[in-house]
């Protein structure tokens, strides 16, 4: 059973409701808007509230300070063919006099417009604005015109299994104000989902439902121990993120700074074609993602050469962003879905997306389609590995069926060690004796005194024989990570065969990368771009 975003909110994996119609009744508690704009409450440092006044004190005060949230933007849900308006409802909590309201981005992000409502009320909703969210911790905050709201304080107590909580919000997006109890079976746990990925959770069984999505898990006495965001209705197992992840976080976002996040509303997928990444289902106006021009529809296989998703979850996506920080030049593959177009870039840099190199395309009808070699099968090799250099230095993914592998051989050159290598193929023997038997070998050196051109150079004068094939000239490389050129070869033996030998370096030039692929087949080719989109060099410290 999937665990499923507590929301109707678009993105997010939310129930979708085309249409909410529920009875109209005005709110006493709901505050005057003012006359004139607040302040900007970014100007300024949150003051700290006066905790004897206007500060809920118990579950049946908690009404007044929970909050509809209605979003509406174009969100286009994975395998739909196009995006399409859509109005979502979630549920927020008010935490400061002022109006700053906490919910989860899976309710916002990308949303054209939200309107917040209080208990009853479907007829005068308070507007507010987006000002700053957490993708990978699943976290907002928004900010509502007027002042003087009464508002929640955060738990700071110790919970143990079995203790007493309370989830209120607007499930199904009913303007009804709606409460149900339980108790914490895990009190700190982390559960993995296809939109976010929560370091710190509370597993409880306060049931929770589409639209319970960034509302309060509460203590007896009404304050805050957790913001839901999951569930799974048939297990009775509702997840909250844990009040110490939230205030974590919570300064930047007041401060209007992301944390973590590239400005998509997401989810993890893997489609009928095996491809996995994160699903784009709207993407924030002004965002990194939107600067390099990621649309909604596109699926973001591969950041930093890792695969993502593969697991179904966010978990590789937020791990990279913990690790190099979501401010960080990051590259991204991207296919789009409606053209089945693969695009590389970088984030947080100038650039926009390019169509990235194929080798499939650019020589696909110069080799043997790999249903009459008898080889890897008729769709090609059955799936890729990640393998490593004994000192993990290069990373590389090859196809499954390449199990002759050398990780701990260096790479030579001119009879000197220069750096680590990795070799693999089905057969090593065959792959470096012969044109016959496909296969890869990666090096990487840091020290090695030759340009690009000087390295293919020797490889193609002095380190191989390619009197049985022909040579086609050296051309330009480049992927999100690596710049250089690679040389071809092509008819060896007199055979739809070919050899190619690519050499680069990162901007920097700290070092040069060096890949050699024989290529036999039309799989091998798959195979090459799967090597080429997806090496990594990580120098030693």
């Amino acid at each position: 059973m999937a665990l499923t975003a507590a929301a109707c909110g678009g993105g997010g994996g939310g129930d979708e409701l085309d249409e909410i119609q529920t009875p109209t009744e005005e709110s006493e508690d709901k505050p005057d808007k003012p006359d004139e704009p607040i302040d900007d409450p970014m100007d300024e440092p949150m003051d700290e509230p006066d905790s004897a006044e206007g500060a809920v004190t118990d579950i049946a005060g908690s009404e007044a300070a929970t909050v509809r949230i209605v979003a509406e933007g174009a969100f286009r849900p994975p395998g739909e063919a196009s995006a399409f308006d859509f109005s979502g409802s979630g549920s927020g909590f008010i935490i400061d006099p002022s109006g700053l309201v906490v919910t989860n981005n899976h309710v916002v992000t990308g949303a054209a417009t939200l309107q917040v409502y209080f208990s009853g009320d479907n007829d005068d909703p308070i507007n507010a604005r987006i000002l700053g969210v957490s993708e990978c911790s699943d976290l907002a905050v928004i900010d509502l015109e007027g002042d003087g709201y009464p508002y929640f304080q955060w738990y700071e107590g110790e919970y143990t299994p079995g203790f007493e909580v309370f989830a209120v919000g607007y499930p199904l997006g009913d303007s009804d104000f709606t409460v149900t109890n339980g108790v914490i079976g895990k009190p700190d746990t982390d559960i993995e989902t296809t939109w976010a990925s929560a370091d710190r959770v509370i597993e409880h069984d306060s049931q929770i439902r589409p639209g319970n999505s960034g509302g309060p898990l509460l203590s007896a006495d009404g304050q805050v121990v957790g913001v839901n965001y999951a569930g799974i209705e048939e297990l009775s197992l509702n997840v909250a993120i844990r009040v110490d992840e939230v205030l974590q976080f919570l300064d930047e976002l007041i401060a209007g700074n992301d944390v973590m996040s590239i400005g998509v509303n997401g989810q993890a997928v893997i489609l009928a074609d095996g491809l996995t990444g994160v699903w784009v289902a709207n993407v924030a106006s002004g965002s990194p993602a939107d600067r390099l021009g990621i649309q909604a529809g596109d699926v973001i296989t591969r950041m930093e050469g890792l695969t993502l998703a593969a697991d179904g979850t966010m978990a590789a996506y937020c791990d990279i962003l913990r690790t190099q920080g979501d401010d960080a030049v990051l590259s991204v593959e991207v296919v789009r879905f409606d053209t089945q177009q693969v695009f590389e870039g970088r984030l947080n840099t100038e650039e926009t997306l390019v169509e990235a190199f194929s080798f499939v395309e650019e020589l696909g009808d110069e080799v043997e389609p790999s249903s009459d070699t008898g080889g890897p099968g008729a769709g090609g090799y059955s799936g890729f590995v990640r393998v490593t250099d004994d000192d993990g230095i290069i990373e590389v993914e090859i196809p499954v069926e390449w199990v002759d592998i050398d990780s701990a051989s260096p790479w030579i050159v001119r009879q000197d060690m220069v750096g680590p290598g990795l070799a693999a193929a089905a057969d090593l023997q065959g792959f470096f004796l012969s044109f016959e038997e496909p296969g890869v070998f990666l090096g990487a050196s840091p020290g090695l005194a030759m340009s690009n051109d000087e390295l293919l150079d020797y490889v193609k004068d002095e380190q191989f024989s390619f009197a049985a094939c022909t040579y086609d000239g050296r051309q330009s490389y480049s992927d999100p990570l690596y710049t250089g050129s690679y040389d071809y070869f092509f008819n060896c033996l007199d055979e739809d065969i070919i050899f190619i030998s690519v050499a680069a370096m990162p901007d920097d030039g700290s070092f040069i990368v060096h890949v050699q692929i024989q290529v036999v087949t039309e799989a091998d080719l798959e195979a090459l771009d799967r090597i080429l989109q997806t090496f990594i060099v990580n120098p030693p410290s």
